[in-house]
C-alpha cells in the first residue's frame, strides 16, 4: 500500500468509525435490493455460507441470516460490527453470524476454496485504487469454490456525483468526507476476466438518487 493509499484508507475507516457511533443503524433495518437479488441467486446456486466484505452494521447480513444462510461478516469499523452483532443477538440468529474487523486491503482470513457465495454492497467503490480492487476481488476468487457466485453493487460514471466535490485520482471523488471509486464499464469487465459474468443490472437508489450497477458473475467450474 502506497502512503497516499495508507493515508486514504486511514480517513475513510475515522470517517466510518465516527460516522457509525454518531447513526447508529443508519441505513434502517430493510435489506438491500441487491441483496434480496443475491439471497435468491446464492439459494438457487446451492449455496449455503455467505461471506459478507463491507457489512457496516448489518441490514444484509442480518436479512441472509434471517433466509437460513451462515454469515461471515466483514467491515474494518469494530462500531458498526458492534451493531451488528447486537442485532443478530435481538432477532434470534447470532449463532449464524460471525463477525470479523478486517480492512478489505488485507487478504481474507478464509481457506481456498471454502465458500459458494459473497456479496458486497457499495464496498468496492469505497476510497480504493482500482489496483487495490483487483487484489480485493483476486481474493474473492481464491476463497471461493468452483461454481461460487460473487455478487456486489457499485455506483458508477452515470452517477450524479460523479466528478463533482474533490478529485483523488482515478475516477475516485470525496464529497461531505466520503470518498467514491466511481465504476466504468471497462473496470467491471476487466474484474469479470477469468469469470462468467451473468449480469450487469443498473438500479437507483436513495434520495439523490444514487445510480449503481449490481453485477453477478461466478466462476467457472
Amino acid at each position: 500500500m502506497s502512503g497516499d493509499e495508507r493515508e486514504r484508507a486511514e480517513a475513510q475507516r475515522d470517517h466510518w468509525q465516527h460516522t457509525y457511533g454518531s447513526h447508529p443503524g443508519m441505513y434502517g433495518q430493510e435489506p438491500s435490493a441487491p441483496a434480496r437479488h443475491a439471497a435468491g441467486v446464492f439459494r438457487a446456486a446451492g449455496a449455503q455460507e455467505v461471506l459478507e466484505l463491507g457489512a457496516g452494521h448489518g441490514r444484509d447480513a442480518l436479512f441472509f441470516a434471517r433466509e437460513g444462510f451462515t454469515v461471515t461478516a466483514t467491515d474494518f469499523s469494530a462500531t458498526g460490527l458492534e451493531q451488528l452483532r447486537q442485532a443478530a443477538r435481538d432477532q434470534g440468529v447470532g449463532e449464524r453470524v460471525t463477525t470479523v474487523v478486517r480492512d478489505v486491503r488485507e487478504p481474507l482470513p478464509l481457506p481456498d476454496s471454502s465458500l459458494g457465495a459473497v456479496f458486497a454492497h457499495m464496498l468496492l467503490c469505497m476510497a480504493l485504487s482500482t489496483h487495490e480492487i483487483h487484489a480485493v476481488v483476486d481474493e474473492v476468487r481464491r476463497v471461493l469454490r468452483p461454481g461460487g457466485t460473487f455478487v456486489y453493487a457499485v455506483r458508477h460514471t452515470g452517477d450524479v456525483h460523479y466528478g463533482a466535490g474533490t478529485a483523488r485520482g482515478e475516477d475516485i471523488y470525496e464529497h461531505g468526507g466520503f470518498a467514491v471509486h466511481f465504476f466504468d464499464r471497462d473496470l467491471v469487465d476487466a474484474l469479470a476476466a477469468g469469470w462468467t459474468l451473468n449480469e450487469v443490472h443498473a438500479f437507483e437508489e436513495g434520495e439523490l438518487p444514487r445510480r449503481l450497477w449490481r453485477v453477478t458473475q461466478t466462476l467457472p467450474r
